[in-house]
């Protein structure tokens, strides 16, 4: 008998370590590809394909959110009618701020203006990794997978990866990215050594190796 899996996408860490980088959005990359080739000649189980994901949500006078919030639609609509399980929470606000100095480009020439700092707004996702880890017991508890194929490098997520490994005696996959950041190559993507450290099986996707699953006819190649 097949191993029995259950696959669990933490939609946003897996935007921002990799798509963002490669220069696409969610709605350009085949989800329901990716994870049958994760699968391999294994069986993802009933309701075994899961993302986890904060919603987005429209401000008034802000065409950028509106495209948002539609592409996030768009999405949701793909990942459904799949037979994915979506586990989404509100994305909250946080105003943060950035302190102008020698780290910034030209900050003498910037304070000499008088900005001394700069203030924005980010949006954070709330609960998304107590939703991944509960579903992970559970999954557990319920024997409804051998292994959990956790595609997240959270950190957060290694206590809840080592009690169902010694207790359940389950499997943990990690799939980590190695993935270049165009604009900085300070901020390029790596697997996790903590997750590569507490986990049964490990793999690592380069950018080759994800561009086999952007949608075709959405696929622009990079100049």
């Amino acid at each position: 008998m097949s191993d029995k899996i259950q696959i669990f996408i933490d939609g946003g860490n897996f935007y921002h370590l990799t798509l963002k980088k490669m220069g696409l959005t969610e709605t350009e990359f085949d989800f329901e590809a990716f994870a049958e080739h994760i699968a391999g000649d294994r069986q993802i189980v009933d309701s075994g394909k899961r993302y986890y994901v904060g919603t987005v949500r429209e401000r008034e006078g802000d065409p950028h959110s509106k495209n948002n919030m539609a592409r996030q639609t768009t999405l949701f609509s793909s990942l459904i009618k799949n037979q994915w399980q979506l586990k989404t929470s509100k994305l909250r606000e946080r105003e943060e701020k950035l302190s102008i100095d020698s780290r910034v480009q030209d900050h003498e020439s910037i304070r000499k203006l008088g900005i001394h700092e700069v203030r924005y707004t980010k949006n954070r996702e709330k609960g998304i990794d107590v939703k991944l880890v509960v579903d992970l017991f559970i999954g557990a508890l319920d024997d409804r997978y051998d292994t959990a194929v956790i595609i997240s490098s959270d950190t957060d997520l290694v206590p809840a990866i080592d009690s169902i490994r010694m207790r359940f005696k389950k499997k943990i996959e990690y799939v980590g990215f190695s993935i270049e950041d165009p604009r900085d190559r300070k901020n390029d993507t790596k697997p996790t050594l903590s997750m590569i450290s507490k986990t049964d099986i490990q793999r690592t996707f380069i950018e080759s190796d994800l561009r086999a699953f952007v949608i075709p006819n959405l696929f622009t190649p990079k100049k």
